[in-house]
């Protein structure tokens, strides 16, 4: 119920973490990958990797806030064939206390974890309602659930992609399209996120002994985290998730074992959110 043989999917943030284990997944069940990102190398390791394995992976530069760039993806990906899955999955965080967040650093975050979301759905509907149908799959986060330290634009982000999500996928179904809208919400995954941009998350966690655990002794203004220390930290599985399991999920999510599931919030994050 899996096979995705023929079908094409698009992956943003396909680089690395998530959306490369995705674009990975994805192939390994069959699908051609239309993998994407502004990251020419990290695309370029992807396809290598996914070739390597026997998958059928194009790349393509991408700015998904680009509002232009997307129906250059989309008439891409048609001339490989039918899309019937995207993957929204790019994203950044930008941390750091809500008094100190500058207005240009929240629309950044605004216009890469959600602008994009939009612009990347609403290209979807309107070539899959021409081809019949097709699933959408836009990568959340348990911030879009629940408020965090130091997260506040990133949980506000994350939290339009959730709600954002319920409102096109019921739109889609009582339109008739035949296409399905879901969001997958991660929680602490071994991704190269917890490298970057992370100092400001840092500089509000007030327990320290467990800010020196996570960022391995170097305290607030740390530049890097531990995210398997972390993993064990917060969720009750006592680990981080890996970006396969992800991928798992997104591959269900994109294939025809989910037919009957629209407009739902797929969260995997080891417990993490089940205790409150």
């Amino acid at each position: 119920m899996t096979d995705l043989n023929g079908k094409v999917a698009i992956v943003t943030g396909a680089a690395s973490g998530i959306g490369r284990s995705a674009a990975m997944k994805l192939a390994g069940a069959g699908a051609i990958v239309l993998a994407t990102d502004i990251d020419a190398a990290g695309l370029d390791n992807t396809a290598a990797k996914i070739k390597a394995d026997g998958g059928n992976c194009e790349t393509r530069s991408q700015d998904v806030t680009d509002e232009g760039t997307w129906d250059a993806i989309f008439e891409k990906a048609n001339a490989l064939g039918t899309v019937t899955a995207l993957v929204n999955n790019a994203g950044i965080a930008v941390s750091g206390p809500t008094e100190d967040l500058s207005l240009e650093d929240w629309q950044r975050q605004m216009a890469v974890n959600l602008d994009s979301v939009f612009l990347g759905t609403r290209a979807a509907i309107r070539s899959m309602k021409e081809t019949g149908g097709g699933s959408i799959i836009n990568i959340s986060s348990v911030a879009g659930l629940r408020g965090a330290t130091g997260l506040s634009a990133y949980c506000a982000s994350k939290g339009g992609v959730r709600l954002f999500s319920k409102a096109a996928a019921v739109e889609a179904a009582q339109l008739g399209y035949g296409i399905r809208v879901n969001s997958v919400h991660p929680g602490i995954i071994d991704t190269p996120i917890w490298q970057k941009s992370i100092s400001g998350i840092t500089d509000v966690i007030s327990n320290e002994d467990q800010l020196n655990a996570i960022t391995g002794g170097a305290g607030a203004g740390a530049n890097a985290i531990d995210a398997a220390t972390l993993g064990a930290l917060s969720a009750p599985m006592q680990r981080a998730g890996t970006p396969d399991e992800v991928g798992d999920l997104i591959v269900f999510l994109a294939s025809p074992a989910s037919s009957y599931i629209t407009g739902q919030e797929f969260v995997i994050d080891g417990g993490m959110t089940a205790g409150g």
